[in-house]
């Protein structure tokens, strides 16, 4: 709900608090007691809601890895859908000014953050963290703090939803795309918050909130039109154009490695797939392991695990896994429709430093994702017409988010400002094929 401008030293100390947690895992290890409130039951309501309908809210005082803020926010539940197309019920948290007490020239102004909060645990997702969340992966939305921060003193209006679903469904780009869209919608629809109907929203979001980001920005002309009027743009950064391309970049990488069967578990989830069928007894180790799995628990422990070990001898291709093909299809970027509002893309390219071997196939990455994918994906938008500024980087995916912050939120700005969005379609160099794969039974 209300803020107040003036940024309180608590609310950086709390993100400063969360980077030193993030550099020793185990840092904080409070037991979680589910919170009723992200629970809805009422299944023949949920049906009947449109999407973006306030199920149930409360407001919250904001906690940053652990610590009490002076901050209050708004906590919405809210009627969604699934990759599956069915209503579900999600959460957002959104901060606004308090215009009592300071003036609230920007609260029109609507900065959509998605976060980048990776986890297989829907106890990870970011308003558990700001109602009170105290385990490790609780930390990350501090460090987030310091993405959107700013936005929060100036006294704009700041939306932060649990992109993954109350399912965490990892990775599964269309899914993201809904709870963000559906987000804004309650953000409007509450008389709490009290936007004007023709507020102006920004969308941003890097790494697992790029993966949102865009897929909201692809989704919105004919998922939400409701919105065409609202949406100015989206920026972001680190992104997961095709899943199928990154299973082969980071399979058995140092750090990255076991992003890999993070993703293939989240998008089986998403798509309801019965992957353990075709998993070798290491496989369903891996598997049983990762169910609630945040990646803050993932980076660093799944050295050299591989397609190969996890699957069973028949499946190694992976083209004859008929349900495998269906679901990696729908999760490429760019096959959910076209943007209407302008795009700006960065993308890192130095991810041997972070122990990530350049892939034969596609090319330099961030450590993690592909360069030559989102060249592509720019490039499709380019010449459907969406006006994108797209850059390149020679640093890792923890390090490009530096380079990232600065840059988009300059580019956020102007859009608020009403200036002409850059492009840069012309020296966009060609990237890799996004070609779906085909079933080979």
């Amino acid at each position: 709900m209300q803020v107040p401008t003036k940024t309180p030293r608590l609310f950086w100390t709390a993100a400063q608090a969360a980077v030193a947690a993030l550099m020793v895992q185990g840092g904080v290890h409070a037991a979680t007691t589910p919170d009723p409130f992200f629970q809805y039951a009422d299944s023949a309501q949920l049906a009947a809601a449109a999407p973006g309908t306030i199920l149930k809210t409360r407001t919250i005082t904001a906690t940053l890895a652990g610590l009490k803020t002076s901050y209050q926010a708004t906590q919405i539940v809210y009627r969604s859908t699934d990759a599956k197309l069915r209503p579900t019920a999600n959460v957002t948290t959104i901060f606004t000014p308090d215009c009592s007490k300071v003036s609230c020239a920007n609260k029109n102004k609507v900065i959509s953050y998605q976060s980048f909060y990776d986890s297989l645990n829907p106890e990870d997702g970011p308003s558990r963290a700001y109602a009170g969340g105290t385990r490790l992966p609780d930390v990350l939305p501090a460090v987030e703090a310091v993405l959107f921060g700013s936005y929060v003193k100036k006294g704009y209006t700041v939306v932060i939803s649990d992109t993954e679903g109350q399912k965490a469904n990892f990775a599964a780009g269309p899914e993201y795309g809904y709870n963000t869209l559906d987000s804004i919608r309650a953000t409007f629809n509450s008389s709490q918050i009290g936007l004007d109907k023709n507020a102006k929203v920004v969308m941003m979001g890097y790494s697992g909130g790029a993966i949102a980001t865009e897929w909201a920005a692809e989704l919105a002309p004919s998922y939400a039109p409701d919105l065409s009027d609202n949406l100015i743009g989206a920026a972001f950064g680190g992104t997961l154009v095709s899943p199928e391309h990154n299973l082969t970049y980071v399979e058995g990488a140092t750090i990255w490695g076991g992003v890999m069967p993070m993703a293939v578990l989240g998008v089986s989830r998403s798509y309801e797939i019965d992957i353990k069928k075709y998993l070798t007894p290491r496989g369903l180790e891996v598997f049983d392991k990762m169910q609630k799995a945040s990646i803050a628990y993932v980076l660093g422990q799944y050295t050299k695990v591989t397609w190969k070990d996890l699957v069973l001898p028949e499946y190694q291709d992976r083209t004859k896994i008929p349900e495998y093909v269906m679901a990696v299809n729908k999760v490429i970027m760019g096959t959910g429709g076209t943007p209407s509002i302008p795009l700006q893309i960065g993308q890192g390219t130095g991810g041997t430093l972070e122990l990530t071997k350049v892939s034969p196939i596609w090319g330099k990455g961030d450590g993690v994702m592909l360069a030559g994918d989102v060249r592509t994906l720019a490039r499709e938008y380019c010449a459907k017409g969406v006006a994108v500024q797209h850059k390149e980087w020679g640093s890792s995916h923890f390090l490009s988010i530096a380079n990232w912050l600065p840059w988009a939120t300059a580019w956020v700005d102007d859009r608020f400002a009403g200036k002409a969005a850059p492009q840069n379609c012309s020296s966009i160099a060609v990237g890799n094929p996004l070609t779906p794969i085909v079933y080979n039974p």
